[in-house]
């Protein structure tokens, strides 16, 4: 699992000394142990994967806040979590390759413009995280016209 993957790292990274992977590495875990905590389950990849999103864009929103109050310091420190956490990600799908899945899943469920939430869900459903909810949103509304 990746929570496992994400303690085995941080394990790593304290016993070399890298602060900065041993802090980025401690506040998923722990965000990971809240969200357990409230939906009172384990939680599986995908919803690791959604702890790591969130985490990052977190992490984004800080780094623009940092730099346009000048502190470069905390942006720098910012920076470095983003590269942290992206590294978990999967590689990304490009426009074309979820065009290709969405246009199947277009035919498939004979979809209109009506059934766009239905085509979202079966598309991220299938898409597990390979993609940003935007670049799918947008490109579910592009097909369904």
């Amino acid at each position: 699992m990746l929570l496992d993957t994400l303690k085995a790292d941080l394990g790593v990274a304290m016993k070399g000394g890298d602060k900065d992977r041993t802090t980025c590495l401690r506040l998923v875990i722990s965000a990971a142990k809240y969200k357990e905590v409230a939906l009172k389950k384990v939680l599986d990849d995908s919803e690791i994967l959604q702890v790591i999103r969130t985490q990052i864009k977190q992490s984004a929103e800080s780094h623009e806040q940092y730099k346009i109050g000048g502190r470069d310091d905390l942006a720098d420190k910012e920076e470095k979590n983003l590269a942290i956490l992206k590294s978990y990600l999967p590689q990304e799908l490009g426009e074309d390759e979820v065009a290709a899945i969405v246009r199947q899943i277009i035919s498939e469920q004979g979809a209109t413009k009506k059934d766009f939430g239905k085509v979202m869900k079966l598309v991220m459903a299938k898409l597990s995280g390979q993609a940003e909810g935007k670049m799918v949103s947008s490109i579910v509304s592009r097909l369904l016209q």
